[in-house]
């Protein structure tokens, strides 16, 4: 089978090479899937550097989520050969045929694609985890997304507002806000440069945000403490833009919120039944056509180089799927 291998770690992508691989060997408690649709993520272009905080020796298969058919389960298995499912591991997405913890698979919510359901797992996982399971989302309130062109960031908005919140979407490029405003109609659309803090209090009538959800990290996140509400609560969700800020606990302590660290694949891995209640609840809502992934484009695998490099680039808004086999 084809497989996008790490074969050494580099910052420039000369140790990935897509090779012809071996079929994966499952084992007892693994799902053996082939691989209709994988989305990428940006911690799979870390870890080809070695800059996630998940850091596998190489060689490895690259790619974190995917949707596909059941080809081989274990007797009593939850899953059968043809079961349209999505889900995925730490690596393993971008091939072909890719073995599975059973844990880490859910059926293909009804009337999805391969592609959005690729789309769908990490991102909305990850906001779920985050607005509703650590921070308690209710209707009506605020909501500030920081990096929301990226497929968590879109997720984050699709979701808030399909659970009644009202969404400020910030990015940090001018020639997004209006596909991000086309996708999701957030409540504003704002550039996340300098002080932004007095564009969310003029948007909420100086009440700030009872959520911020920053996956950007760096300069945004220093401004996201100055749009947190007291008794908010500031997400620290990631550090795409390459610096890990750094905070003064009186800043808090004094405006009376607080910092939420979100590892949803970990919290899922440690409350397996949080994990899977998370997981229903999202399929509930895709199913009811409440929330819908946001696709920048399709490449078949081949095209790899092409996608990790529009990551890298920050060109997408919303996720970039690969189609092995394609």
């Amino acid at each position: 089978m084809q497989a996008l291998r790490v074969e050494s770690l580099s910052d420039d992508l000369t140790g990935v090479e897509l090779v012809d691989h071996p079929m994966p060997t499952r084992q007892p408690g693994e799902v053996l899937v082939q691989v209709r649709a994988a989305s990428l993520n940006f911690p799979d272009l870390l870890m080809t550097q070695g800059k996630y905080q998940f850091k596998p020796e190489p060689p490895f298969t690259s790619g974190l989520e995917l949707a596909g058919e059941v080809v081989e389960a274990d007797p009593g298995s939850a899953f059968k050969p043809g079961d349209k499912v999505i889900g995925g591991n730490k690596t393993g997405a971008f091939a072909e045929f890719a073995r599975v913890p059973e844990r880490g698979l859910s059926p293909l919510p009804a009337g999805m694609s391969f592609a959005q359901g690729a789309a769908m797992g990490a991102a909305y996982q990850t906001a779920y985890t985050g607005l509703v399971e650590l921070c308690g989302l209710t209707e009506g309130q605020w909501v500030l997304v920081t990096g929301a062109s990226g497929g968590v960031g879109l997720a984050a908005v699709d979701l808030a507002k399909a659970l009644g919140a009202r969404a400020i979407a910030a990015t940090g490029v001018e020639d997004k806000r209006e596909r991000i405003a086309q996708l999701y109609k957030p409540d504003a659309v704002i550039l996340s440069e300098g002080r932004f803090r007095e564009q969310v209090s003029e948007i909420t009538d100086g009440a700030l945000c009872n959520i911020v959800f920053d996956p950007v990290g760096g300069d945004v996140f220093d401004e996201c403490t100055r749009c947190v509400s007291f008794a908010g609560k500031l997400v620290v969700v990631g550090f795409t833009s390459g610096r890990i800020a750094e905070i003064a606990t009186n800043i808090p302590l004094i405006k009376g919120f607080s910092l939420v660290g979100l590892r949803a694949g970990e919290y899922a891995r440690r409350f397996p039944e949080r994990g899977s209640a998370i997981n229903q609840a999202i399929a509930e809502l895709a199913e009811a056509g409440r929330i819908t992934p946001a696709i920048d484009r399709t490449l078949p695998l081949s095209r790899w180089r092409e996608g990790f490099d529009a990551m890298a680039n920050r060109d997408l808004v919303g996720k970039l799927v690969f189609e092995p086999g394609a």
